[in-house]
């Protein structure tokens, strides 16, 4: 029964010698892979209405607005401009309107 202790013991000293920043190791850029399970009919993500179809676009198409990750997403100011240069909103407060360029 006295095995398992060192075991454990040398264990243990691997896991705390792990640098604490292993997540800032990454690098930006370079390629992103995706597995798709089917071949999309097309690359319209207007006419077709299936993620198979709009999953791999994503990627490829701004949107007006974007959600701020580092903030509260039930909260106005979680909502940034990605293509968008300004918007407004109605009296209640649940219509976003866009000016025409």
């Amino acid at each position: 029964m006295k095995r398992p202790l060192p075991i454990l013991a040398v264990a243990g000293s691997l896991l705390l010698a792990l640098p604490a920043d292993v997540a800032l190791a990454q690098k930006s850029g370079g390629i992103l892979k995706m597995y798709d399970p089917d071949s999309p009919a097309s690359m319209s993500i207007h006419e077709e209405g299936t993620i198979v179809s709009e999953r791999p676009m994503m990627g490829v198409f701004n949107n007006l607005v974007m959600f701020d990750q580092h903030v509260k997403q039930n909260s106005l100011n979680s909502i940034v401009p990605d293509l968008a240069t300004n918007w407004s909103w109605n009296e209640d407060g649940t219509e976003l309107t866009f000016p025409d360029v």
